[in-house]
């Protein structure tokens, strides 16, 4: 198994998870992705959170719409660090039911929120977590941000070139 392991409550959240899968390949950090439903496969989410650090996982994320209940009865049950996901689904009060459903966790009990479909924050957090003990990712993750400063300077200069410095 990956470092990473990306799982989601349904097919349907998979349109957003891939922004999570697309960052951590661009920082060069293989995942896992699977769909484990907490309400429909909570055998396969025990199997699966209770074992994912024998198999070599070092950070879950978890997405999951409306009741959003994944992240939460994963993170009660591993030892490794969870990202959790709101993502907005067709059953969602837009998106405030997942948010509120991850972010809300019982003392002893912590998950990592992202933003409303952030999965993108998601697959960095993960690839940061795991800089903080690997050099070759720590150094990806310091050029990503280097690179984020130069879209931005450019952009920079593109508006003060059309409207001057104001």
């Amino acid at each position: 198994m990956k470092k990473v392991a990306i799982v989601m409550g349904s097919s349907s959240d998979l349109m957003v998870m891939e922004e999570a899968v697309r960052v951590l390949s661009e920082l060069g950090v293989d995942c896992n992705v699977d769909i484990v439903s907490a309400h429909r496969t909570p055998e396969k989410m025990f199997e699966f959170a209770k074992t994912a650090h024998e198999k070599g996982v070092m950070v879950i994320i978890a997405g999951a719409g409306g009741a959003a209940h994944l992240p939460g009865m994963i993170a009660s049950l591993t030892p490794l660090p969870v990202i959790g996901v709101p993502v907005k689904s067709s059953n969602s009060i837009d998106g405030w039911d997942s948010v509120l459903s991850i972010l809300q966790m019982p003392a002893g009990v912590p998950v990592a929120t992202v933003a409303l479909n952030g999965a993108r924050n998601a697959g960095i957090l993960a690839a940061q977590i795991l800089g903080s003990h690997d050099e070759e990712i720590r150094r990806k993750i310091i050029d990503f941000k280097a690179n984020l400063k130069e879209k931005v300077d450019m952009m920079s200069k593109e508006i003060k070139g059309k409207y001057g410095d104001g």
